[in-house]
C-alpha cells in the first residue's frame, strides 16, 4: 500500500493554485490510484480511504488532526441552502467537531481509548464488518496554571469581509477575548487588505484600552493580500516572542487571496519556517465564500489547526472558551500507527485523514511532521473493519500506538492500547451514544463526498441516529447535527 507523507504531498499540490488540493506525490514518485481510495462504479468521488487487505499491509499510519473547519463550513452552506463542494468535505473534521467523553490521562501526553460496534441495521454491509473507534485524549489544564501567551492577530479587512457575519463577528469576538485574558498575556493586531499594517504592537492585557481601540479601528478596504498579512504578522510575532510563553499567530480571513503573491507555496514555506521557531498558527475561517483548502494547509504547515465560524455564538465559543483553554500545547508532531492482526482482520478502511497519511517508517522519524494537540483535546479516528472468518472473541484485532514529542524539551514519547473481537461485537444500539454520534457525522461526510448516488446508508437514517445520540447525551450540538443532516437530505 502507498502511504502519503503529508509535507511532500503539499508541495506538489499547491504548485499551481492558491486553492490547494489535498492530493499529490510522495518524494517525487507518483501517487498510486489506490491512495485515492476505490473508484466508485458511477465515477463519482470515492469514499475516503481504501479498503486494504491486512495480509498485504497490516499497518495504518497517519498524523493526528484536530481541525474542524470542514464541518463548520459545510454546516453554514447547508443551512444557507447549498451543498458543499465535495473536495471541501473531510470526514475526520466532521467527527472531531463533536465532544467525546474519553478519560483523561494522569500526566502529559495521551490516554488511548479503543472500542467499536456492529454497524447499524440500516447500513448496507456484510455481517463481518465492524466499526472501530480510536480515541485520544489529552489532560485539560487549569487556566491559572497555563503559561502566559503572546498572540498576534492577523485580520483580513479586504472588501469581502464587509459581508455580515465576517468582520463584525471578528470584532465582537476579539473585544470579548481582550476582556477575558489575563493581565500578563499580550496581544498584537495586524490588519491586511491590499497591504498590511500594524494596528497595535504587542501590548500587555493590563493595558487593554488601546487594544479595544485597535479592534474598533478595523474597517474593510480593498483587496486580499494574505501573503503581506502573514509576512508582517509573523514579523510582529517574532519581535514579540518570549521564551517560555505560548506564541501564536491567529489569522482571521475568508482565505480568498487575490493580490500580492497568490501562489500558496511560498506562503506555506514561510509559515513552516516560522513554526519551527515555535510560533504556531491558528486559522479562523469566516464567510459564505471561503478558501477552505488554503486555510487548512496554512494551519497544517504552521503546526496549528483550523476552525470555521459563521455565527456570533460560535465565534465567542472559539475565542472566549476554546482559545484560552488551548493556548498551551500538550503534544507536538503526534502520530498514530494501528497494527491490524491478519488472523482476526481480513481488511480495514480508515475513514477520512486522506491528506494526513504517513509512510509507516515515518512513525518514529521525529523529523516528519505530525499534529499539534492542546490541553483537553480529543482526537477520534474511525475504521471500517472486516473480521476474518471464525475469529475468536478473545482475539486481538489491533494495537494502537501513539507517538509525540514533548513541547518543552522535544523528547519523544509513546503509549498504546489494544482491542479484541469482543470489544467491537456489541450491537450498534448498545454502543456508547458518543460512538453513535461519531458514526452519524462520519457517514454524513461520506455521503456528501459522493455524487448523489445511493450510498450504504440513507441520510434520514443518519439523522435518526444523531437524534438518539443527542437525547442520550443531552448535547445540543449533536441535536443540531441531526437538523443539518435533514437539511442536506432536502437539498439532494
Amino acid at each position: 500500500m502507498v502511504h502519503i507523507r503529508r509535507s511532500a504531498l503539499l508541495l506538489v499540490a499547491i504548485a499551481t493554485a492558491v486553492a490547494v488540493s489535498a492530493c499529490g506525490s510522495d518524494g517525487g514518485g507518483q501517487r498510486s490510484e489506490a491512495a485515492h481510495g476505490p473508484v466508485r462504479p458511477n465515477g463519482g468521488i470515492p469514499w475516503s480511504g481504501e479498503e486494504t487487505r491486512t495480509s498485504n499491509d497490516p499497518l495504518s499510519t497517519f498524523a493526528v488532526d484536530v481541525d474542524t473547519a470542514s464541518y463548520g463550513y459545510a454546516r453554514r452552506l447547508i443551512m444557507d441552502g447549498r451543498l458543499p463542494e465535495r473536495g471541501t468535505v473531510r470526514p475526520e473534521e466532521f467527527v472531531n467537531s463533536f465532544r467525546q467523553d474519553y478519560p483523561q490521562p494522569a500526566g502529559d501526553g495521551f490516554a488511548v481509548h479503543v472500542d467499536g460496534a456492529r454497524l447499524p441495521r440500516t447500513h448496507e454491509a456484510g455481517g463481518d464488518e465492524r466499526l472501530l473507534r480510536v480515541g485520544l485524549q489529552t489532560r485539560a489544564e487549569d487556566e491559572e496554571r497555563r503559561p502566559d501567551a503572546s498572540l498576534t492577530f492577523v485580520i483580513d479587512v479586504s472588501g469581502s469581509m464587509g459581508e455580515p457575519g465576517r468582520l463584525d463577528l471578528v470584532r465582537d469576538a476579539l473585544h470579548t477575548l481582550v476582556d477575558q485574558l489575563r493581565p500578563t498575556d499580550s496581544i498584537a493586531v495586524v490588519e491586511f487588505s491590499d497591504e498590511a499594517r500594524v494596528a497595535r504592537e504587542m501590548t500587555p492585557m493590563a493595558d487593554a484600552r488601546p487594544l479595544h481601540a485597535a479592534i474598533d479601528s478595523l474597517h474593510t478596504r480593498s483587496s486580499t493580500n494574505l501573503e503581506a498579512g502573514l509576512v508582517l504578522g509573523y514579523r510582529v510575532a517574532r519581535d514579540g516572542f518570549r521564551p517560555g510563553r505560548t506564541n501564536r499567530v491567529i489569522v482571521l480571513s475568508d482565505g480568498l487571496a487575490n493580490v500580492g503573491s497568490t501562489d500558496a507555496e511560498p506562503i506555506l514555506r514561510r509559515v513552516r519556517a516560522e513554526a519551527e521557531k515555535q510560533i504556531a498558527l491558528l486559522g479562523v475561517g469566516v464567510g459564505s465564500d471561503y478558501g477552505d483548502e488554503l486555510m487548512e494547509q496554512l494551519a497544517d504547515r504552521g503546526d496549528g489547526f483550523a476552525v470555521y465560524v459563521s455565527e456570533r455564538e460560535q465565534a465567542r465559543k472559539v475565542f472566549v472558551r476554546q482559545l484560552p483553554a488551548t493556548l498551551s500545547v500538550r503534544a507536538l508532531d503526534a502520530k498514530v500507527q494501528v497494527t491490524f492482526a491478519p488472523q482476526a482482520v481480513r481488511s480495514y478502511r480508515l475513514v477520512g485523514y486522506d491528506n494526513r497519511a504517513l509512510a509507516d517508517e515515518d512513525f518514529r522519524d521525529d523529523r516528519v511532521d505530525g499534529g499539534e494537540v492542546g490541553p483537553g483535546h480529543s482526537v477520534t479516528a474511525l475504521y471500517a473493519v472486516r473480521l476474518a472468518e471464525g475469529a475468536s472473541p478473545s482475539a486481538r484485532i489491533a494495537q494502537v500506538q501513539v507517538r509525540w514529542t514533548d513541547p518543552a524539551d522535544r523528547t519523544p514519547a509513546e503509549t498504546y492500547g489494544s482491542v479484541t473481537v469482543a470489544d467491537v461485537d456489541r450491537a450498534f444500539t448498545a454502543a456508547s451514544p458518543r460512538l453513535r454520534a461519531c458514526y452519524a457525522a462520519a457517514w454524513f461526510a461520506e455521503t456528501l463526498r459522493d455524487d448523489g448516488s445511493d450510498g450504504p446508508v440513507r441520510l434520514t437514517d443518519l439523522a435518526t441516529i444523531a437524534d438518539g445520540a443527542a437525547a442520550a447525551t443531552e448535547d445540543a450540538e449533536v441535536r443540531d447535527l441531526a437538523r443539518v443532516i435533514r437539511s442536506a437530505d432536502e437539498l439532494r
